[in-house]
């Protein structure tokens, strides 16, 4: 299996000393979509080539940055219908890739403690999850030698039939515990303020989606999670196939009629809608048989409700097509303050 270069997962490197993280499978065919993560600062505190560093994470800090200091990095895609980041191909200085970055750990003289332990991590998936050595990655802020004493195990799984298969092992790993459990409720309250800070989630209703999720937990006391790929095999057409127009906010509840993507980024849940209950689209130009998905290139969505179960959605509905035939309406989360997925009681 041939992982290309440039992919989720993958960080760049560009000629201004910034690092951004690549988001999505698909790119146009002049820049690699991708986001700000790491710039200069002299108060950084992270050091790389005896440069300082400072990490940016919230989204619309990262606009706000590069709008003000690097807006050569921010364009409008018509094809995403969206003002997205990305760095045009002649300014990237180097791509990391978290296939490489495992490969090259095994013959670094010396590691620091988060790569050991993401090592051990690698070896115990491997060996208990049947993992192929050719199909995990490292990715993360230790690729590219930005971790400081705060940071997480980042890994990437490739590979949809890997994948799927995992997540059975996934789950018997978890169940045995240390060095390698799911969190604790302290650690929970802790994961709630960073993963749905800002919005009106309550911890229950955060929870009920939360401590099922396999993908994330506790390895030697370095937090992890880890992002599952699709194998190149099954991604279907390039950027200039998917058009996408945005339709404003969306509120409704649905039942999941498929969850077999929900663990891959981007994830996907195929659903049946129940009621619209608030939309800025005309209800005669919105029929609920052709909002078929919901999406999101966000990890906090992976494994978020399971077949048969319904769920109240808030997001941006789009509507959206495929090599000008197929043509379907799709409901997109990304902002972590407004968008929800919340599995309900009833």
């Amino acid at each position: 299996m041939d992982i290309p270069l440039g992919i989720e997962g993958d960080y760049i490197e560009n000629k201004d000393n910034l690092f951004f993280d690549v988001k999505g499978l698909f790119h146009p065919q002049d820049r690699k979509i991708c986001f700000i993560r790491f710039y200069t600062h002299p108060d950084g505190d992270r050091i790389k080539d005896d440069k300082k560093f400072k990490k940016i994470y919230d989204l619309n800090e990262r606009y706000s940055f590069l709008k003000k200091f690097y807006p050569q990095y921010v364009f409008f895609s018509k094809n995403l219908d969206i003002e997205v980041q990305g760095v045009q191909n002649e300014d990237i200085k180097r791509i990391y890739s978290p296939l490489e970055y495992y490969k090259n750990l095994h013959h670094k003289p010396k590691l620091s403690n988060i790569e050991e332990s993401s090592l051990k991590l690698c070896k115990l998936l491997i060996s208990e999850g049947y993992i192929p050595k050719s199909s995990i990655g490292i990715t993360g802020s230790s690729m590219v030698g930005l971790s400081n004493e705060s940071s997480d195990i980042d890994l990437i799984v490739y590979g949809t039939k890997t994948c799927l298969e995992f997540q059975d092992k996934l789950r018997k790993i978890l169940s045995e515990g240390d060095p390698c459990r799911k969190y604790n409720l302290k650690e929970f309250h802790s994961h709630y303020d960073w993963r749905v800070g800002g919005s009106n989630i309550s911890f229950d209703d955060f929870m009920r989606s939360e401590q099922r999720k396999l993908h994330q937990g506790i390895f030697n006391g370095f937090e992890f999670f880890i992002r599952y790929i699709k194998s190149p095999d099954d991604w279907k057409g390039s950027f200039y196939d998917y058009k996408y127009k945005n339709c404003g906010r969306i509120k409704l509840k649905a039942e999941i009629s498929d969850d077999t993507d929900s663990i891959f980024t981007p994830c996907t849940y195929k659903i049946n809608v129940i009621k619209i209950l608030e939309s800025e689209i005309p209800s005669n130009e919105l029929n609920v048989y052709d909002l078929t998905e919901i999406n999101s290139f966000r990890g906090r969505f992976c494994e978020q409700a399971v077949k048969g179960e319904k769920v109240f959605v808030e997001g941006k509905l789009e509507k959206a097509s495929f090599q000008d035939k197929e043509k379907f309406f799709r409901i997109m989360l990304n902002n972590q303050k407004t968008d929800k997925m919340l599995v309900l009681d009833k």
